[in-house]
């Protein structure tokens, strides 16, 4: 697909001067990313939300206080992402540490229970005979799954970060910094980041009535588990706003410098990635593929295991099992990936412009635990939101939807709930990605009705996909140490976008590796570097090298044989 290369609009003026340890680039780069006073950038955890300002905080607390000082026994009910094992880690491993031995966890197998705390969920817990049920990750929109299990004498404490739907969960507590009325600031916390700030909490409530005296234990240090919390929020996808951009750059320091579970090093080391200079896409693009493929084709307990797991041997060995899995998903998600083409091309042969706006796509073999992968390809393909649809059993259809910039993809659902008020048995999702459940036999009404919706809320510039560049560099700032320093002065991801920028260049060599990359030689037109450049799985869009592009890339410091050197990451690159 063709692709439009945009420039930042200038940033307005009225920033603070530039800070003098700040390069201009760098803070180029910040502008128009919305900084405009240098106490945005700060990144040590002093410089955190305090959790005093999370609504539904102290409920939270005053329950765990009084199931850990009476030996309740505590069952985690995770979802089956990476956001949710790492919030379920992350709550056994704190609450273990914090003296509690009656922990333990459950997570949904999605293909026999579904999302969430539901009542056969329930029904299955009673084998462990929970006294307090604590969601991570999921709960908001468990009103039923909260009944079942408070009649059954049962607390609960829902921790989630979802939009909420019109009715709530008669739980005990709710702690959602979504939820109408909840001042914390941010609300982009993942799901990893509202149990921690719950655990923050109930340690300072825990040193304060003299818990960890009375056991003759330390007093645990909560940044030890941001490793977890860094993990969690990058695989989810959240905005990096300020606050996430603390825990992630907090969690990368210590998986840098080796304190950081077994099991994250192991599965970083797997992927052919170095824990000692982890970047947060490495997060995003290594370790949290592996760990969902656990809760895609298997079982998530699987990839919890990996993460609580102490022994380095251990970890590794479950690492290599999520490795294995990941590789099998890749090989459904590419089948399912050409099938899907193969329909898309049927409909509209040439260049896709007479699709739906909206797109739906079903087929009866499909896998139900990577119709969200493909959402996401086809989706970056052809840049309209995508709904992909698998089988769900009993003629029901499960659905994973993904969305465009400006385009709210759980407000488009709601808006064709309301309009045809049978088609959608269930749904919820955030802005970019969400989940739904309909009847097969509706599938033709929904997909029509969501072309429909989603029709209304687009022009068709906005199906034109767009790369927003951060301009041209100098050649003197084409340099290794320029590389290393944008580097240093993420994370970047998403809602801080990495910086991108882009240029004319001369090809002065060419070649295809792979089968489908392209490596390059380029030379700024007009100047005098000659650059090496890699453009990956180019050679679809691009068979034959013109003598001169325009190419969207990123600085990347680029390993080989030892060697370090500065390499051009192309992005997007067309005839000049």
């Amino acid at each position: 697909m063709h692709r439009s290369i945009v420039r930042h609009t200038q940033a307005d003026s009225s920033a603070q001067e530039r800070p003098e340890a700040i390069s201009p680039l760098l803070w180029r780069i910040y502008r128009a990313r919305g900084v405009s006073d240098a106490a945005e950038l700060e990144r040590e955890l002093s410089s955190l939300i305090p959790p005093e300002q999370m609504s539904g905080l102290d409920a939270a607390v005053t329950l765990l206080v009084e199931a850990i000082e009476l030996g309740k026994r505590i069952l985690v009910v995770g979802d089956f992402d990476a956001d949710g094992a790492t919030s379920c880690a992350l709550a056994v491993l704190a609450l273990r540490a914090f003296g509690h031995r009656q922990v333990g966890f459950l997570v949904p197998d999605r293909f026999r229970y579904g999302y969430g705390l539901t009542p056969e969920i329930v029904e299955y817990a009673k084998r462990q005979s929970p006294d307090l049920i604590v969601t991570v990750d999921n709960g908001i929109s468990s009103v039923s799954g909260v009944a079942a299990a408070r009649a059954l004498g049962w607390q609960v404490l829902v921790t989630d970060h979802h939009l909420a739907g019109p009715v709530l969960p008669q739980a005990e507590a709710l702690v959602n910094p979504n939820l109408a009325g909840n001042e914390f600031p941010s609300k982009a916390l993942a799901g990893v980041g509202v149990i921690f700030y719950v655990l923050l909490g109930l340690r300072a409530r825990l040193k304060g009535v003299g818990w960890f005296e009375r056991q003759a234990i330390a007093v645990p240090n909560m940044a030890d588990f941001l490793d977890l919390v860094a993990l969690g929020t990058v695989a989810d996808v959240v905005p990096l706003d300020r606050n996430n951009r603390i825990l992630v750059h907090q969690g990368l320091m210590r998986i840098r410098k080796g304190r950081c579970r077994p099991g994250i090093s192991a599965l970083l080391r797997i992927a052919g990635r170095n824990p000692a200079r982890a970047q947060a896409s490495d997060l995003g693009f290594a370790v949290g593929p592996r760990l969902n493929a656990a809760g895609r084709l298997d079982d998530m307990s699987r990839g919890i295991e990996c993460l609580l797991a102490e022994d380095p041997q251990q970890a590794e060995r479950l690492a290599m099992e999520l490795d294995r899995l990941n590789r099998e998903r890749r090989e459904i998600e590419a089948e399912m990936k050409q099938q899907a083409e193969a329909v898309l091309s049927s409909w509209a042969p040439g260049d896709g412009g007479t699709l739906p706006w909206g797109l739906c796509l079903f087929q009866k073999e499909w896998h139900q635990g990577v119709i969200g992968i493909l959402a996401s390809r086809i989706k970056e393909r052809y840049h309209r939101p995508v709904i992909a649809f698998a089988p769900g059993g009993e003629g029901i259809l499960k659905g994973s939807a993904r969305s465009i910039p400006g385009l709210h993809i759980r407000d488009v659902l709601d808006e064709v709930a309301v309009r045809e008020p049978a088609l959608l048995q269930k749904f919820g999702g955030h802005a970019m990605a969400a989940g739904m459940t309909i009847r097969e036999a509706d599938y033709d009404g929904f997909a029509e009705t969501f072309d429909a919706v989603v029709r209304s809320h687009l022009d068709p510039d906005d199906l034109q996909a767009v790369i927003i560049s951060d301009g041209a560099i100098i050649e003197e700032e084409m340099t290794l140490d320029t590389a290393r320093s944008i580097n240093a002065a993420g994370p970047w991801g998403q809602g801080f976008a990495e910086p991108i920028f882009d240029d004319r260049f001369e090809v002065l060599s060419s070649r295809v590796v792979g089968d489908k990359h392209w490596k390059l030689v380029l030379r700024p037109t007009g100047g005098a570097l000659a650059l090496d450049a890699i453009a990956f799985n180019a050679v679809e869009s691009l068979p034959t090298m013109p003598a001169r592009v325009h190419a969207a890339y990123r600085l990347d410091e680029n390993e080989w044989q030892g060697r370090t050197s500065l390499q051009l990451l192309i992005e997007y690159l067309h005839e000049a």
